[in-house]
């Protein structure tokens, strides 16, 4: 049996009462909940090195523990000397344990490691009430060697909800440690 992750216990027990009391909502069940986290790196560099896409791949897999999707070109680009269905991206779906984990570890360890960290911008929130961030290189994780990479890479991280208003996201962000810029 797999143990509950640390984050996900602490939702469970003290977010959702909280959140309850401060919206009014009657029902625990209409508290906004995260349902996954998608994340995306561009890796447009492979066109021309396969080896880029590999080191890439190689790369998510250590900060994410799951293999990714290798997205591909859906039309080609003359301009960018792309043809169809050449390597393009990645991506990874996180949900449940590993999402929970991927969070934690984001929170806690990732984002402080940022030089000159000021905290992540409010106004990243999309109509749906989603939260997306995007990071402009990978050695923030710990599990990369900064020496071994022949360049940076950066990645999208969305945060998607099930249901709830913004402000109600955000404050579901915010008890789970997201540290949000002072306006």
């Amino acid at each position: 049996m797999v143990a509950v992750p640390r984050l996900l216990k602490r939702y469970r027990e003290n977010i959702v009462p909280e959140v309850q009391n401060k919206f009014g909502i009657k029902n625990n069940m209409a508290v906004p909940r995260l349902t996954k986290v998608v994340i995306n790196m561009g890796v447009g560099e492979a066109i021309h090195d396969m080896k880029i896409m590999e080191a890439a791949v190689q790369d998510f897999t250590a900060i994410t523990g799951q293999k990714p999707i290798i997205r591909r070109a859906k039309k080609a680009i003359s301009n960018f000397k792309l043809r169809k269905n050449l390597p393009v991206g990645c991506m990874v779906t996180l949900r449940r344990y590993r999402m929970y984990e991927f969070i934690d570890r984001f929170f806690n360890v990732c984002l402080p490691r940022i030089r000159d960290f000021n905290g992540v911008p409010v106004k990243s929130f999309d109509k749906q009430g989603n939260f997306n961030l995007g990071i402009t290189e990978q050695t923030i994780f710990p599990e990369i060697d900064a020496g071994r990479l022949p360049r940076t890479q950066g990645m999208d991280i969305a945060f998607v909800f099930n249901q709830g208003t913004k402000e109600q996201n955000m404050e579901v962000l915010k008890l789970l440690g997201m540290p949000f810029r002072k306006s």
